[in-house]
């Protein structure tokens, strides 16, 4: 695991912060105008998972568009363990100057509540930029799993005749609590097997080793296309255009389980609002870009409206995560580490 922690206090910055003034500070003026040229020099982009999942293949095509757009360097860095908690962890003591962000999911408002002595906070100790992509969840099976369809994958949990395994990005993550929700809906039991991202499980999932993966369709749609696995139910009212043969869960007989996943940037709390607003300009003409939305589109993925990705409506979707997660986390018995 590569974790590079490295003091983001410059030299002059270090001494003023232990009380021995050097000389003049920078002006108003001059703090404006830095914030304005943001940014001047690489950014590094944190995930929480291993490569070779929907979040690390999301941030990477994102940090690629805002490098086009910045004529900067975006560097996605894998901060991996405890399902993100080290990531987060990571970014709560990053210097808040836009240089340090971190890329996820509905998985990062878990974390406080799988990690209570960590004494994180979704709202309060990050700074919402941005949302990049709504992502529908599909429920796929190994090739050599020998399931033919959710219906008959049902029917056999429920006689005791198919053992069932799930595979996840680990505690906490959004396939994690996915497949806990969809095996409460479907009142069916099964062994929930946790890896250090969704790659491994996905990888595993490719081999054989474990029978199914609930994730985001960024991911399973082209193993999907390539044959490499099997997708037997998308979380979406229709049908998606992108994948027409893959029924719904309604058609599959869980009509109830119905789970879209948005992926964005925070930065660390205390940013200045003059960065955040820079990053979420450029944020907005990435996501905007032709070849962005084609390769989101491609994926049976959406992308979000100016209103809904602005900090301000990310921000409040953050808030009203942390009460739904936490009652949702009650109701399927997801336990403080």
């Amino acid at each position: 695991m590569k974790r590079r922690i490295a003091s983001r206090l410059p030299g002059a910055a270090l001494w003023l912060g232990l009380g021995l003034v050097l000389g003049p500070g920078p002006s108003l003026a001059q703090t404006a105008k830095a914030e304005d040229a943001f940014p001047s020099k690489p950014v590094t982009i944190m995930v929480g998972v291993a490569p070779g999942g929907s979040v690390d293949a999301l941030a990477r095509l994102v940090a690629t568009e805002l490098g086009k757009a910045t004529k900067t360097t975006f560097v996605v860095e894998n901060v991996t363990g405890a399902g993100g908690l080290l990531a987060f962890q990571r970014l709560a003591r990053s210097a808040p100057d836009g240089y340090t962000l971190m890329f996820s999911n509905q998985s990062m408002v878990l974390i406080p509540l799988l990690y209570p002595k960590a004494g994180l906070d979704i709202v309060q100790d990050t700074k919402a930029v941005g949302t990049v992509a709504n992502v529908p969840m599909v429920l796929s099976v190994s090739n050599q799993s020998g399931i033919k369809d959710l219906p008959s994958m049902l029917a056999g949990m429920r006689s005791g005749e198919l053992k069932m395994n799930f595979g996840s990005g680990g505690p906490g993550t959004t396939a994690h609590l996915a497949e806990a929700m969809f095996l409460r809906m479907a009142g069916v039991q099964a062994q929930l097997v946790q890896y250090r991202g969704s790659g491994p499980a996905i990888t595993d999932l490719m081999g054989g080793t474990i029978q199914s993966v609930l994730d985001q369709t960024v991911t399973m749609l082209p193993l999907h296309k390539a044959g490499q696995i099997k997708a037997i139910a998308v979380a979406s009212p229709q049908r998606l255009p992108q994948m027409p043969d893959v029924p719904t869960f309604a058609e599959g007989g869980v009509a109830q389980f119905d789970m879209q996943i948005w992926n964005g940037l925070v930065a660390p709390r205390g940013t200045p609002d003059a960065v955040v607003d820079n990053l979420a300009r450029v944020l907005s003409q990435a996501v905007q870009s032709p070849d962005f939305k084609a390769r989101i589109d491609s994926l049976a993925a959406r992308v979000p409206s100016a209103q809904e990705r602005s900090p301000a409506a990310f921000a409040r979707v953050l808030q009203q995560d942390q009460q739904q997660f936490s009652e949702l986390a009650t109701q399927i018995g997801l336990q403080p580490r």
